[in-house]
Parts: C-alpha cells; sequence; structure tokens
C-alpha cells in the first residue's frame, strides 16, 4: 500500500526536484562538451598595439575568463594588427587572436601559409575607418591629402589594408600621391599633436580610447570618407567586407561638432585555427558571449557584440567547439 505524502512533503520534494533540475542546466552550461575534460593551462590570445581596441577587449576578456575557466592561463602578446595577428596565429605562436574580415580574405586569396586553417569563433564589433586632421586643416575628403604626410598603419595592420583601398577609391597612389607613415594607433596621435603628421587613418571601435585621448588635449576633426563607398565597392570581390555606416555624433563630441560622419565600417572575427581543442574553444567563445555587458562597459564597441550576429563569420566557417556552443544555447 502507498501513502500518499501530506501536502507540506509534496511542496517540498517538488522544491528539490525544480533545484535539482536548475542544478542540472548550471552544470551543462558549466562543462564542456562531449565530457571533455575542462581545459588547463597557457592560452595565448594576440591583440593588437597597447593604446588600440583590441589590447584593451583582450585584457578585459582575461579577467571574464579567469573566473569563468580558472584553470586557463590567459596570456596576452600585442602585434601590429590582423595581419600581423594572423601569422602569429598559424606559426603556433598564439592560439586566439582578432582579425578583420577584408584582413582573413586578404590572408586567404594570398594563400599565406595555414590559411585553410583558420576557424572562426565568433562576429564580435565592427571597426569604423576614421581620417583624423587638426581641426583647421583644409582636408574634407580622402582626396584632399594628396602632398600631406599621412599615418597609415603600420606593416601588418588592417589599417593599412583598407588605407590602401581607400586611397585607391580616392584616386590616390599610396606610395606617389602622399607621404606614407607606417606607424599605429600608439603613435600616430603625438605625431599629428606635434606636427610630424598632417592626417592618419585608424580603423577601430567607437570610441577608440587613443583618439579619445587626443581629441582631449588636441583640436581634431574627423573627416567624412562617405564619398568613397562607390569607389571603393567598384574594386571587386576584395571590398565585399566593408559596408558604408555612419560614426554617432556623440562618438567623439568635440572632433565632430555635434554631427554624425560617414564611414566605412568592417566586422572583426575572434579567430583560431583547426587544431585548437574543441572544449576550450566552446569555453572561449561562451565567455566572449556572456561578457558583452561587462567588456560594453569599458569598451562601448563590445556591447555590439550579439549572439544573433556571432555565428556570421564570413569568410570563415565555425571552428567545432564553436558551433558546439551556439547549438548548446538554442536547445
Amino acid at each position: 500500500m502507498v501513502t500518499a505524502l501530506p501536502r507540506p512533503g509534496r511542496r517540498a520534494l517538488t522544491a528539490a526536484a525544480a533545484a535539482l533540475a536548475a542544478l542540472g542546466l548550471v552544470l551543462c552550461w558549466l562543462l564542456p562538451p562531449a565530457g571533455e575534460r575542462a581545459p588547463s593551462g597557457r592560452v595565448t590570445l594576440a591583440t593588437g598595439v597597447p593604446t588600440g581596441v583590441y589590447a584593451r577587449y583582450g585584457e578585459l576578456l582575461k579577467q571574464d575568463l579567469a573566473r569563468d575557466m580558472p584553470g586557463v592561463d590567459l596570456r596576452l602578446t600585442r602585434s601590429e594588427g590582423s595581419i600581423d595577428n594572423l601569422r602569429q596565429l598559424v606559426s603556433g605562436r598564439a592560439a586566439f587572436t582578432i582579425a578583420t574580415a577584408d584582413a582573413v580574405a586578404a590572408y586567404q586569396v594570398r594563400h599565406e601559409p595555414g590559411a585553410d586553417r583558420l576557424r572562426a569563433c565568433a562576429r564580435l564589433y565592427d571597426d569604423y575607418m576614421q581620417l583624423v586632421v587638426p581641426k583647421n586643416s583644409p582636408v574634407r575628403s580622402a582626396k584632399d591629402l594628396r602632398g600631406l604626410r599621412v599615418g597609415v598603419g603600420a606593416d601588418g595592420s588592417g589599417v593599412q589594408l583598407i588605407t590602401r583601398r581607400l586611397l585607391e577609391a580616392a584616386g590616390l597612389d599610396f606610395d606617389r600621391d602622399i607621404v606614407p607613415v607606417r606607424v599605429g594607433i600608439d603613435q600616430m596621435p603625438g605625431q599629428l599633436e606635434h606636427g610630424d603628421l598632417d592626417a592618419f587613418f585608424w580603423s577601430g571601435g567607437l570610441p577608440t580610447q587613443a583618439v579619445q585621448r587626443l581629441v582631449q588635449r588636441f583640436p581634431v576633426r574627423l573627416v567624412q570618407l562617405g564619398d568613397l563607398s562607390e569607389g571603393l565597392h567598384e574594386q571587386g570581390e576584395r571590398t565585399r567586407y566593408y559596408r558604408a555606416a555612419v560614426m554617432p555624433a556623440d562618438a567623439y563630441p568635440q572632433a565632430q561638432d555635434g554631427e554624425a560622419v560617414k564611414t566605412i565600417a568592417v566586422a572583426n572575427l575572434l579567430v583560431t585555427t583547426d587544431r585548437e581543442n574543441a572544449a576550450l574553444t566552446f569555453g572561449i567563445t561562451r565567455t566572449v558571449i556572456n561578457s558583452r555587458d561587462a567588456i560594453g562597459h569599458e569598451v562601448h564597441a563590445a556591447q555590439n557584440v550579439d549572439l544573433r550576429t556571432a555565428v556570421f563569420t564570413d569568410p570563415l566557417p565555425l571552428h567545432t567547439g564553436a558551433r558546439e556552443y551556439y547549438v548548446s544555447v538554442k536547445q
């Protein structure tokens, strides 16, 4: 004979079952896929120059990853930018990195070493192309840069890649029509301020700290690049990763006189290779998505990391571990 539990007992049993179910969901979320052992050991992420968005994003991601995967020791290395990052990745000097979609495509088209091994974890935020000049400069378009000293980004940077294409769209030859100064965002603001540059190009999330600091101490202006959209896309397949965009008026208020600025944007990808462990890639992808709001407080561009768009990683396929993560959150 089965004796029915009294009502208070049934309620307690139901509550306990619900708690166990919730605990099970939490454990499923925390554990690596397919019952693999939790990842551990040293992992390297190649970022960028110290004052760029990549570097700050990497620092904050390192903090969140220490909480989510305490067994993983994430080390950050600097680089000259996207192309340099990809070379560090395929050489084994880094396990993960950030690179713009156009730089990844260029790396593939040139059949650089290891291009076929590249895999994506997530689409992150967009980089906005920024052309910065002194406030009193006569430059109103990239077409006006002829004969000027222009910061174009370091060799191996995504900045220089897109700068070359923008200058071509403006009808200018990179080597003959300007004086290209091949330095990164860690040096360009200071050189502009001290009169060693007439202008500089930068591709980064909004706002970029180095540009923000320059605006606060030296009068500058952002030059629109919207007039180059048509010429850019006439260059064919290699420019399909660019889109027309608008920098909002509050990106750098003092440099924009309260007005939005038309420009060009390109997506950033979190990239790894097919040799990386699926459980590790699963965990890092999870942290990237879940840390959006926390990182976004300091790196505003990170607020645009979104689960719905993170899977659109063209021109790269998703890594197996990243794909397992996205499947897990849709169940």
